[in-house]
């Protein structure tokens, strides 16, 4: 028996090898998997059989092989069968992905709804039946779905999936894994976070080196990626960016302070009663006074708040995203004048503001992009039965 285990502990990992070197470099043939990995020719041969017939690996074409130009059969990941799930619950809307192994988007939805009006349970039962209708979508397009992480505007606890405090929908100590009742593994995490995690797998953040994103909703969130992994903090509740005190004197903020960012660069303080995301774009292109000068407000405090992060944490970027993304040509100016007047005279360089290249779609791509992430690292745990 203890062999056994043994010999099936080795081949687990052994599956995790093949199947991350297809992820970092593939397409690759069997004998370059196998100077790749360390791994026998007949081993490997084995494994990415295994791998082809849980529908994680597939093979196409003839490539040449090594220096003597011999041909030979390319193995690449395989986005037919194996998927995982994005799922967000934020202030006023509900959105889900479905991103297949080769981390292509295969399904989005969102939908507008104002879940500070709602009961927790009645905004987990709505983003349970979106999470239904996706999953039998998948299984319509030949997925199977292995697991999905929830995205949510505030502090977590990610071992119990219990969302610690969301002071913008109201929430405390809500178990939003447990009652969300998903036939699948799922998860929670931290909105801001996953969304970080999205700009790097999905985004432009591979290129960008350390960098901030930060999250602009009703609230206001940052992720720090370093060395392409997410900083928590000891505690994970890293990167309130919309709690940083932009001004002591400044109105209550929901959290219990004063003065915080989100109370001047949130999606409430930034729309008049009314008006949606796409209305205050459209002022701005028309250039009403009004909407250009909420904007310049926004940036100039966004900025204050951007000076303390890069202060702390100096960061090589800075990343706008969620509502900051369209808002990007009004509000990055201020925050960049404010960022150099106040940076300038100690630093050298100060970090470029860019656009997040995935905009709104960021936490639930990140957090699709998390559940990949953990079937490459350990494929064993998820092979599927063949496909008759």
């Amino acid at each position: 028996m203890a062999q056994a285990l043994r010999h099936d502990a080795m081949r687990a990992g052994n599956l995790a090898v093949v199947l991350g070197a297809l992820d970092r470099d593939g397409p690759l043939t069997r004998a370059a998997l196998a100077e790749a990995t360390g791994l026998t020719k007949t081993t490997v041969s084995k494994l990415v059989a295994d791998l082809i017939d849980a529908g994680m690996a597939v093979e196409s074409g003839a490539v040449r092989d090594g220096e003597r130009g011999r041909p030979g059969v390319a193995v690449h990941l395989s986005g037919h069968r194996v998927a995982a799930l994005g799922l967000e619950i934020n202030v006023d809307y509900l959105a889900g992905c479905v991103v297949d192994l080769s981390r292509t988007a295969r399904l989005f939805r969102t939908q507008a709804v104002d879940n500070r009006a709602a009961s927790p349970e009645d905004v987990i039962a709505g983003l349970r039946d979106l999470a239904i209708s996706m999953l039998a979508d998948a299984a319509g397009h030949g997925l199977s779905v292995a697991g999905g992480i929830v995205a949510l505007p505030g502090p977590v606890d990610r071992s119990t999936g219990t969302v610690h405090s969301a002071p913008n929908l109201g929430w405390r100590d809500v178990p939003v894994a447990d009652a969300l009742a998903l036939p699948l593994p799922v998860l929670v995490d931290n909105e801001a976070n996953l969304a970080a995690l999205g700009e790097l797998w999905f985004g432009s953040g591979a290129a960008l080196g350390d960098f901030l994103h930060v999250s602009g909703e009703i609230g206001i969130g940052a992720g720090l990626v370093v060395d392409g992994a997410l900083f928590r903090g000891a505690h994970g509740y890293a990167g309130e960016l919309g709690h940083v005190v932009v001004s002591p004197d400044g109105p209550a903020c929901r959290c219990g302070g004063t003065g915080c960012l989100e109370r001047y660069a949130g999606q409430d303080a930034l729309l008049p009663a009314g008006e949606d995301l796409a209305g205050l774009v459209a002022r701005l292109r028309a250039g009403d006074p009004s909407a250009v000068a909420a904007c310049e407000r926004a940036g100039s405090a966004l900025g204050i708040a951007l000076t303390t992060a890069v202060n702390l944490l100096d960061p090589d970027t800075i990343v706008l995203g969620g509502i900051f993304a369209p808002l990007f040509p009004w509000v990055s100016g201020p925050a960049e004048a404010t960022m150099h007047r106040r940076l300038g005279q100690i630093r050298a360089r100060v970090p470029a503001l860019v656009v997040s290249q995935v905009g709104a779609d960021a936490a639930p791509l990140g957090g699709a992009g998390q559940v990949i992430q953990r079937i490459i690292a350990d494929p064993g745990a998820h092979l599927l039965a063949p496909q008759p």
